[in-house]
């Protein structure tokens, strides 16, 4: 009864398959094997991106960085949301890449509006050559609470963001869980709605270790082979690296993956929601769930086995019946019988 996050799940079967079939003889280094040129066509293809630059680097938090650092200056800063990935999760990776952009916070929440946004926007670059100056937005989706942006949304924002001659970067660790949810396409819901740089995430659904940043503006492409370069993210056996993106792009396994994981969540969803004990924060759109639940509940699921993240609260101190933030994740190989165990817990 694993829930904690869809990073600790195993690589799937078909991932690990390409990984073994890419072990075998010499491949030129750095990105310069086949298996790249086949992700990259793919990418393109899926986005309906001809000209995007495509890289890969191993983890969220380079993809993140790398992209946002070719997008902001040192003396600028990045618009996002308090619980963006990149303000809370990445020990200030993003300042560091950039050479000491700091982070604009947008809003209360996870989500950020067009209002919320503005306000911030305006708030920065009004005091000349003592202030940070604008510098790109960037949004996160699926966001850190499990909620989507429509495209709609994304097209509000990124217009925002023009008005004031700033980019947009998409932080996309599970991208394919809220592609799958809004049922529209790739390119819909980044180039087409006004992002420049994407993070595709294939860590968190199945893959082992990759990432994919994809650049929709081409000009942006030196700098980020030089900035990666010298970020030390440059693999010199990258063959493993596009194995495993080249693995997950084949047969829409990417588009497979995140339909499980969302349909994990569903079922699992569906369970809770009838029990009076439990109180959904945000009705899940994607594989994450923030619910209320009673310490002595959660003391009891987790004596039987069950593992999840307890966001706010100590599950050891305190009375009975206070209710604690927790976060459940399901993710794509997560059995319906361990999903069913976990809710049959909530039967006494």
């Amino acid at each position: 009864m694993f829930f904690g996050s869809d990073n600790t799940g195993p690589a799937h079967p078909q991932i690990m398959q390409a990984l073994a079939e890419a072990n075998t003889g010499y491949a030129a280094p750095y990105g310069a094997d086949p298996l790249m040129e086949e992700v990259r066509t793919r990418i393109r293809d899926i986005f309906e991106a001809p000209e995007a630059a495509v890289y890969l680097v191993a983890t969220g938090t380079a993809a993140n960085s790398l992209g946002l650092a070719c997008l902001c200056p040192p003396t600028h800063t990045v618009f996002c949301t308090p619980n963006a990935h990149i303000n809370v999760d990445e020990c200030n990776a993003p300042e560091f890449y950039s050479g000491g952009a700091k982070l604009t916070l947008v809003g209360e929440h996870d989500k950020m509006t067009p209002e919320t946004l503005r306000r911030a926007v305006e708030g920065e670059g009004n005091r000349g050559v003592h202030g940070p100056q604008r510098g790109p937005v960037s949004i996160t989706q699926a966001t850190e609470m499990g909620q989507t942006y429509t495209v709609a949304e994304i097209t509000a924002l990124s217009a925002v963001a023009r008005e004031f001659g700033l980019p947009v970067q998409m932080d996309g660790a599970r991208f394919a869980n809220a592609l799958v949810a809004a049922n529209c396409t790739p390119a819909e819901m980044t180039w087409r709605a006004g992002v420049d740089v994407l993070s595709f995430g294939g860590t968190k659904n199945g893959c082992i270790g990759v990432e994919a940043v994809i650049l929709f503006d081409p000009a942006r492409a030196w700098e980020f082979e030089l900035r990666r370069k010298r970020a030390a993210h440059l693999f010199s056996k990258h063959r493993y690296l596009s194995a495993q993106m080249a693995a997950y792009l084949r047969d829409d396994l990417w588009l497979s993956s995140a339909r499980a994981a969302n349909a994990n969540m569903t079922r699992l969803a569906e369970g809770l929601r009838p029990l009076p004990e439990a109180r959904f924060r945000v009705d899940p759109a994607v594989n994450i769930a923030f619910l209320d639940l009673p310490r002595r509940r959660l003391r009891a699921l987790k004596e039987a086995g069950a593992v999840f993240n307890v966001w706010a609260g100590s599950l050891e101190d305190g009375p009975e019946d206070e209710m604690l933030l927790t976060r459940l994740v399901t993710d794509w190989s997560l059995p319906e019988a361990e999903i069913d165990r976990f809710l049959s817990l909530f039967a006494d």
